[in-house]
């Protein structure tokens, strides 16, 4: 295992990928079941659990090939990914098959 940056090693944990555009829930199976939420300004929040960098990197790959830009990559704890933003009032799950 690499831990020379980080001091620990390229493990899975839960994330938090948000991209400009608006993917429908339908996608979720597509990236490995996380969840999907849209929110304001055009944008979707993937969460969930990943299982090692290599995941990762997968998950960022599929975003990268629909042409999707990426706006940020966050690791978080599992009790904030299951729930949504309570500062933002827009935020919703999407449930429709709008795209």
């Amino acid at each position: 295992m690499n831990t020379a940056t980080t001091g620990r090693p390229h493990e899975g944990g839960w994330y938090e990928i948000r991209i400009q555009g608006h993917l429908a829930a339908r996608w979720s199976a597509w990236f490995d079941g996380l969840s999907l939420t849209t929110g304001a300004g055009g944008t979707t929040t993937l969460r969930g659990p990943v299982t090692d960098q290599a995941a990762l990197h997968g998950l960022l790959q599929r975003l990268r090939d629909l042409g999707l830009p990426l706006i940020s990559v966050t690791p978080v704890e599992p009790a904030a990914a299951a729930s949504p933003d309570p500062t933002n009032p827009t935020q919703r799950t999407d449930t429709g098959d709008t795209s």
